[in-house]
């Protein structure tokens, strides 16, 4: 049996830079890494560090069906998410995943860090600028937008090395 598994979704590329800065920094025994599918084994590791991207607030379907398997295991959660910097909205993530997990696993944390998103949100945002009313929180959502695409960078890869190192001790 593995002693780790690292289990991901990526939609644009951040969870899975994630992942793999993730596996690297776990000891070199013992360990797999896998984009999430549906043969995906929820049966063959201890522990569990499963990634995903951020969907409205919450982790995609693929991710809350795979989470809902594991039972009597370690657990922990890395991904990414849009809106960066807001310990708040990751906290509120984190809560709404964590729920997903069966009481019967042990749940060791979350990691999640801003990672850039995709050219058609931008879009949206710019022509939320037409509305007076939008203006303002367009200005904003923008401001946030460009500072994700520098998202994850070389501190975060190393911060979630920092946090599965910590909770997989």
């Amino acid at each position: 049996m593995l002693k780790y598994k690292i289990v991901y979704s990526s939609h644009t590329g951040n969870t899975r830079g994630l992942a793999t800065a993730i596996y690297q920094g776990l000891p070199a025994h013992a360990k797999d890494i896998e984009e999430l599918s549906e043969d995906t084994r929820w049966d063959d590791a201890e522990t569990y560090l499963v990634g995903f991207w951020t969907d409205k607030g919450n982790c995609p379907p693929e991710v809350q069906e795979y989470l809902e398997k594991l039972t009597d295991k370690r657990v922990a959660l890395f991904g990414t998410c849009g809106f960066g910097g807001d310990e708040a909205y990751y906290k509120k993530i984190e809560d709404r995943v964590k729920k997903i997990i069966s009481p019967d696993n042990e749940y060791l944390g979350c990691f999640l860090c801003q990672g850039k998103m995709p050219m058609a949100v931008r879009e949206r945002y710019q022509k939320m600028m037409k509305d007076e009313k939008q203006k303002a929180e367009a200005q904003r959502q923008i401001q946030n937008f460009d500072r994700a695409l520098l998202h994850p960078d070389t501190q975060d890869y190393n911060n979630a090395m920092i946090f599965v190192r910590r909770v997989c001790e």
